[in-house]
């Protein structure tokens, strides 16, 4: 079972440094050769620099072009060379997804680096990283300067969407919706309980003006290192918001061939907006 924070308040914003310069042009999908299982295809998203590596999305289809798998592929050297220190600030990544790839019901990642981790510091103070798989491009209302900030925020979606197990943060909702974010919300069958919680991997859920508009793995960098491996299955709500494909299962894997750290959302099932 995974950990999973209460993710209260989470002043991101701040401090944060877009990094948004590519390295090297990997925009077009293709099928990768050692990547290419039986008839399954990896299509690739432009890389760009983190750390002494590189980062890209990915997308997984089928033999008929159906979205399989849906992920992060992080360089092992991309651990190394990040911004760290008191002063350091949070790097964010804009990761576009393959061009030419199926729809997924995904809109793009946003891969975070947080040198000196964020608030709760008592839960989540170590570094790590953040990875947002946003369903909409809807992150610049999430302005906590606009007059219907508030009530955005305090708006939640209705309980039949909401993944069994998943609950918002306690407080009021405009402190607990991170600016240009969202609102995270944890699985309370693995609650954050300061003085008992050791921080490594969690998976969260994030919402907006009601809506469901990410889903976020989030890892320290020391628990990345040890190149683990895990397989969970991904709560289910009891309806879904808006037609797309849904993940039914979180990995975190390495691949040694590649030498790459591989994060991904997969078992993706077409779900019906109901």
């Amino acid at each position: 079972m995974h950990t999973v924070r209460t993710a209260t308040g989470l002043g991101l914003a701040a401090l944060a440094v877009l990094a948004v310069a590519g390295c090297g042009d990997s925009s077009t999908p293709v099928a990768h050769g050692s990547q290419a299982h039986g008839h399954e295809a990896t299509l690739y998203g432009a890389e760009q620099s983190l750390g002494e590596g590189r980062s890209r999305t990915y997308i997984t289809v089928d033999d008929a072009g159906t979205p399989q798998e849906i992920g992060i592929r992080i360089s092992e050297s991309a651990l190394t060379g990040l911004p760290e220190g008191p002063d350091a600030a949070m790097t964010m990544l804009m990761l576009d997804l393959p061009s030419g790839a199926p729809e997924t019901g995904f809109d793009h990642v946003m891969l975070d680096w947080n040198p000196n981790g964020h608030e709760p510091e008592v839960l989540f103070g170590k570094p790590h990283f953040d990875m947002h798989f946003y369903t909409t491009d809807t992150e610049s209302d999430v302005d906590p300067a606009a007059p219907d900030f508030a009530t955005r925020a305090a708006t939640l979606p209705e309980p039949q969407y909401v993944p069994a197990g998943y609950g918002p943060p306690p407080g009021p909702a405009a402190e607990n919706t991170v600016p240009f974010m969202g609102m995270h919300w944890t699985n309370a069958a693995d609650g954050a309980i300061p003085g008992s919680f050791d921080f490594t991997e969690v998976l969260l859920f994030g919402t907006w003006d009601g809506e469901f508009t990410f889903i976020e793995p989030m890892m320290t960098r020391e628990w990345l290192a040890t190149k683990p491996q895990i397989r969970e299955e991904v709560s289910q709500p009891a309806a879904y918001q808006r037609t797309g494909y849904f993940p039914t299962v979180y990995t975190v894997d390495f691949d040694e061939e590649a030498g790459e750290y591989v994060i991904a959302l997969s078992g993706l099932t077409l779900r019906e907006a109901s």
